[in-house]
């Protein structure tokens, strides 16, 4: 009685310790930076300063 119990102790670790395979690693997507195409253009911080160095040069005359 002894061995049985033992033998089904033994044969359900082992059936536990060989069920699952070894599967591939899931892998993320990378981390791609975006950038910014609104400040591409070279006359997108010039637009303010003229805008009001015209309204001082209206106040002024």
């Amino acid at each position: 009685m002894k061995n049985l119990v033992l033998a089904t102790v033994f044969a359900a670790a082992a059936a536990t310790a060989f069920a699952g395979g070894m599967s591939e690693p899931a892998m993320d997507a990378p981390v791609v930076a975006s950038t910014m195409e609104s400040a591409a253009g070279s006359s997108n911080g010039l637009l303010l300063p003229l805008a009001l160095l015209a309204l001082i040069a209206m106040v002024a005359n």
